[in-house]
């Protein structure tokens, strides 16, 4: 295998990855800036209060999306596996 393949399959992967878990992690990230603006604007120092929130809207997120995400692996998993056959033969 060529190495110009081996990096391309690992950008495909990179791409992949950082599409399928940036929106989960950009609503998270969003999530806890606000609970920590509020926490700090109440002085309401609760370690379950920052936790709570953002786990909340991952699985929001994850319902919404989730077959979205799936979608888009499924897909790079096919492309992959139809590059490993074409590789091979």
């Amino acid at each position: 295998m060529e190495p110009q393949v081996v990096f391309t399959i690992a950008q495909q992967a990179i791409y992949t990855l950082l599409l399928v878990a940036g929106p989960l992690l950009v609503v998270i990230l969003a999530v806890g800036v606000v609970v920590s603006i509020f926490q700090a604007a109440t002085q309401i120092n609760e370690a379950t209060l920052s936790f709570v929130p953002k786990l909340l809207a991952a699985i929001v997120v994850a319902a919404l999306m989730g077959p979205w995400m799936l979608s888009v692996l499924v897909d790079y998993l096919r492309s992959m596996l139809i590059s490993i056959a074409t590789a091979a033969a």
